[in-house]
């Protein structure tokens, strides 16, 4: 008997945890912006940042000298056979 009143205690305090953290996260996703905020402000950012991006990698690939090794084609030749 002494079991089934703890697990059955134990069930009621996980169910209050759960639901408490579910008004929580509730709570947490409720939104200050207006729903027309993305609609509103998200193409001119994903074009800002993807200009940002290209610049950057432009930059990082033609002027900084990094030397990048691309194809080891013409470039790795076999050493010449030896015989003993």
């Amino acid at each position: 008997m002494y079991q089934d009143t703890t697990m059955y205690r134990f069930a009621k305090a996980a169910l209050n945890l759960s639901g408490q953290s579910a008004r929580q996260v509730a709570l947490r996703q409720k939104s200050d912006l207006s729903p027309d905020f993305h609609a509103k402000y998200g193409p001119p950012l994903l074009i800002a940042g993807a200009t940002f991006c290209t610049a950057v990698w432009a930059y990082v690939i033609t002027s900084t000298g990094i030397a990048w090794n691309l194809s080891p084609v013409g470039k790795v030749q076999p050493k010449p056979w030896q015989e003993e």
